[in-house]
């Protein structure tokens, strides 16, 4: 079978990092680190293992990240390579373990990529101290155990990942999907629920005035999960395309940012004032009541900072990398409350429950309080993913919300 795959050797990440600023469709070509492969169906690791037949494989900013070489080297001790692309996914199951439980071939499931402690091989009682609180996505064992390291399905050589036919997964990462819930929503569950998990972590007061910075996925699944938990906040949205602003008005977006002068937008909606240092950046004396950073460039972490209130937070939800020219002047001056979250877990409290972040995702979807399907707008055959990968390099002329690989 065919797979797009990462395989990272110094002399292939040289040369992508030279020929990348040639044209970036030298980076997905082959030569470098990214390109399409023959590879052998995989073979289930192990009792409590299955196969999952790939019918969505959803493209990532994370995906893209490191396609483009922009992953900071702080998470290369957590991969081993090559390895196979894709962490979204939605597909059926062909093949079961003696040792899965509630779970039959013909399944439709999602899977929760995390490659936690009872993926990686370690019974309960030996569960690192992390995972036993149900913080899986801070797993201390992410480099040990019976896998390669990997930090999720789709940087770990072992399982294969999404952009391919076939990946595996272990049965503590399993969810039926029901029957009310499409394969495209389906597709979604993994990207809403870090857009779930950002809003769980500190939830906002209905009388708070927020701002989103970036409307691509991860910024419009952030709002989602916000109106679908039941946030009656004023949402401001900040968009660099038409298409992003139909999307996060269709979302719930009280109003929609767009346009060069964002930080006049903001402060004529929060009755900030604008002020000019001797050089740099405007400071801002006022500001939103928190702010949801969900691009992860340097610019947008530092307007993150200069855009939110005095005592005001700021949810890093985008991930960042090695940021550079980033003024943290603003923390300290106006006392910020600064909060980091990455991935989903097992121990969310919501409405006096506890739940794993997938399923408050898919209850929430098979209830009908959100639907996302409609954001897959494009769709393409593996054997085409360099063209995937040109397209969602042109999004000002691709309008492009979710990208994904199909199979059926």
């Amino acid at each position: 079978m065919q797979a797009v795959q990462f395989n990272f050797t110094l002399p292939r990440y040289a040369a992508g990092l030279g020929l990348g600023k040639i044209a970036p469709g030298l980076l997905w070509n082959g030569m470098t680190t990214t390109g399409i492969r023959e590879v052998p169906e995989p073979q289930l690791l192990g009792p409590e293992w299955v196969k999952v037949k790939t019918h969505l494989g959803g493209i990532c900013g994370t995906d893209l990240g490191t396609i483009y070489l922009h992953t900071s080297p702080y998470f290369s001790p957590f991969s081993d390579f090559p390895f196979t692309f894709g962490h979204e996914n939605v597909g059926t199951l062909v093949e079961v373990g003696n040792g899965v439980k509630n779970f039959e071939i013909g399944q439709r499931v999602v899977v929760e990529p995390t490659l936690w402690c009872a993926p990686r091989g370690f019974a309960r009682k030996d569960w690192c101290a992390q995972c036993q609180i149900g913080a899986t996505n801070r797993c201390l064992n992410k480099t040990k155990g019976d896998l390669a390291p990997g930090l999720f399905i789709g940087s770990c050589k072992d399982t294969g990942g999404s952009w391919s036919p076939y990946f595996l997964a272990h049965q503590s990462q399993l969810y039926a999907v029901p029957e009310t819930v499409s394969d495209e929503n389906a597709l979604l569950v993994e990207p809403f629920a870090c857009g779930l998990h950002s809003a769980l972590a500190d939830f906002s007061d209905d009388k708070e005035t927020i701002l989103i910075l970036g409307a691509g996925t991860i910024g419009l699944l952030t709002l989602a999960a916000l109106r679908a938990l039941g946030s009656k906040a004023h949402i401001l949205v900040s968009a660099r395309y038409a298409f992003q602003a139909e999307a996060a008005e269709r979302l719930g977006a009280d109003e929609v940012l767009i346009g060069e002068d964002l930080y006049t937008q903001v402060a004529e909606r929060t009755g900030a004032s604008l002020l000019k240092p001797t050089i740099g950046k405007r400071v801002v004396s006022g500001g939103a009541d928190r702010v949801y950073e969900c691009v992860g460039s340097d610019s947008s972490l530092d307007d993150a900072n200069r855009l939110s209130r005095s005592g005001g937070t700021v949810v890093l939800v985008g991930l960042p990398g090695m940021a550079k020219g980033v003024d943290w002047s603003a923390i300290f001056s106006q006392e910020l409350t600064l909060i980091a979250t990455t991935e989903y877990d097992h121990a969310e409290k919501y409405q006096g429950k506890t739940w794993k972040t997938f399923d408050l995702a898919l209850d929430l979807m098979a209830k009908g309080k959100v639907d996302l399907g409609w954001m897959v707008s494009r769709r393409y055959a593996l054997k085409d993913y360099k063209r995937a990968l040109t397209d969602l390099a042109a999004k000002k002329k691709n309008p492009i919300i979710k990208a994904v690989f199909s199979f059926s």
